[in-house]
């Protein structure tokens, strides 16, 4: 039995793919969605609180609640939501319940775009020249920008979404775009935390989604391209 913590068309074709597939499931939904077509799809269903997500969709001992009740098997996370918390993974598997997505230690290392990069740099992977350390001091971040030559691009290291990006092509606006990529980062995501890479200027954003199981079987699932975005978010997926 799985129990899908989403809503919407990300719970309804999850729960559509898991009955095709022989599974019972189990929808959750905030008192809002109680009408919501992936409440009706699903073999059963809990209500987990009232509207706001944070007090719904995004709190983990309530979706770990109605797993318990239900005597789901599994949680299938979808994404957006907790899909990316390393901690609410480790709680399922700690509650007995297997979690269909990335291990915790998985989640964690490529939810910091400065340890993923630094993992992927140990791995011999080639990556886009730029400054992944530790010391996030404004004076320590200017210098690696200069070193690296304008234009750079400041990222946050935590979340994504476009949030927390800045392109510098004026070595002169540094100390400006540095303040404010760490100020959205802070706010967005919790931690100001910033990477600095050679910009690659009008670039083709190619993805191969890699889909791998606990028993060490691996396969690719072709590419995508994904270059029309608008504020360094993806418009096409």
């Amino acid at each position: 039995k799985v129990l899908v913590a989403n809503r919407g068309e990300i719970a309804a074709r999850v729960i559509r793919t898991a009955k095709a597939q022989g599974y019972r499931t189990v929808a959750v939904f905030s008192e809002a969605d109680r009408e919501a077509p992936h409440v009706q799809a699903a073999d059963e269903a809990v209500c987990i609180g009232p509207a706001a997500v944070g007090e719904s969709y995004l709190c983990a001992d309530k979706i770990l609640a109605a797993a318990a009740k239900t005597g789901a098997d599994a949680i299938h996370p979808g994404y957006g939501f907790l899909s990316e918390n390393s901690e609410f993974s480790q709680a399922a598997e700690k509650a007995g319940i297997v979690f269909i997505g990335p291990t915790a230690a998985a989640i964690e290392l490529m939810g910091s775009k400065r340890q993923s990069k630094i993992a992927m740099i140990e791995a011999g992977v080639p990556c886009i020249p730029g400054y992944e350390g530790a010391d996030q001091s404004d004076d320590v971040l200017k210098k690696a920008a200069l070193d690296i030559g304008m234009p750079v691009m400041l990222k946050a290291s935590a979340g994504g979404g476009g949030r927390g990006m800045r392109l510098v092509t004026d070595a002169d606006t540094l100390d400006e775009h540095i303040r404010s990529a760490r100020s959205e980062a802070q706010n967005a995501f919790g931690s100001g935390e910033l990477i600095i890479e050679k910009a690659v200027m009008q670039p083709r954003h190619i993805e191969i989604q890699v889909f791998a199981d606990t028993f060490g079987n691996t396969i690719y699932l072709g590419e995508r391209d994904c270059s029309v975005q608008r504020r360094h978010q993806k418009v096409v997926e």
